[in-house]
């Protein structure tokens, strides 16, 4: 604990520590809207297959020198996208495409970074490293997430709709294929910003936890989606200054923090229904 306070220096409050706050902040309430929508229509793993293919991005960003956000958002924005249609149209279900994508995706990028000698330098995308983010990557994560949110708030009834009964939807006149592709393209976005933060292998947490949290106590869609965007700040904030108290890692905390939370409200919910 005294490392803690050591460190707490007005330098690092504010050129490390509240920027990677705000920018954590911002990643962990688009993932646990976007994660409610996912969670109910069993694709919640799509969060850690496009992870992958975000990882294989970054490396090669790594690799070439580019600006590795700049680089992956488009390229895992594409894979979202191809990953939807080939779920919809081919014999592959949605778990086998995204398996497929998650291996290869993560093969490729562990072999680019290695033939280039880079493994430690892309450590962090597969572990996270909040703490390590660019006044640059902060700004660009603040902004995405805030549309991120703000299309979301807007389009919030029609998400709804498709989420609950895509089949009810469509009669309504109600363009089924284009909020699927919003979902996927902002679930895209949030996966990679929040790489940088959790890492590859820890990111579908950010978007499954807070939702299936909720969904323990809560019972209308409303009610889950507020309750998972207080979880996930709340888990965020906790496991984040944990990990600094204890010197651990940032990303692991916060997933640890979640999974407390669950069992708590796990507890909670079989308390009230009695059993």
């Amino acid at each position: 604990m005294n490392d803690l306070y050591n460190m707490l220096t007005p330098e690092f409050l504010t050129v490390i520590l509240l920027p990677a706050l705000i920018g954590g902040i911002a990643v962990t309430l688009c993932s646990s809207l976007l994660g409610v929508s996912l969670v109910l229509k069993r694709y919640s793993m799509i969060g850690d297959g496009l992870s992958h293919v975000g990882f294989g991005a970054l490396s090669i960003a790594a690799v070439m020198n580019l600006a590795p956000l700049k680089v992956a958002i488009p390229v895992v924005i594409v894979a979202a996208v191809f990953l939807l249609h080939l779920s919809e149209k081919s014999q592959l279900k949605g778990d086998s495409a995204i398996a497929i994508f998650s291996t290869s995706a993560l093969a490729i990028g562990v072999l680019v970074s290695s033939k280039a000698g880079l493994t430690n330098d892309v450590s962090h995308y597969m572990f996270g490293s909040i703490l390590a983010m660019s006044r640059e990557d902060v700004l660009l994560s603040v902004i995405l997430s805030m549309l991120v949110i703000v299309a979301y708030l807007l389009l919030y009834h029609k998400i709804y709709a498709v989420t609950f009964d895509e089949d009810f939807a469509r009669a309504t006149g109600t363009n089924v294929r284009f909020y699927n592709l919003l979902l996927a393209v902002l679930t895209a976005v949030t996966v990679v910003l929040g790489m940088m933060m959790m890492g590859a292998l820890l990111i579908s947490s950010l978007i499954i936890f807070p939702s299936v949290t909720a969904m323990r106590v809560c019972r209308s869609f409303r009610s889950v989606v507020l309750c998972a965007a207080l979880v996930s700040v709340v888990c965020f904030l906790l496991g984040f200054f944990l990990s600094l108290a204890f010197d651990t890692a940032p990303g692991a905390s916060v997933v640890v923090a979640n999974l407390v939370v669950f069992l708590l409200f796990t507890l909670i919910g079989r308390l009230r229904s009695g059993n």
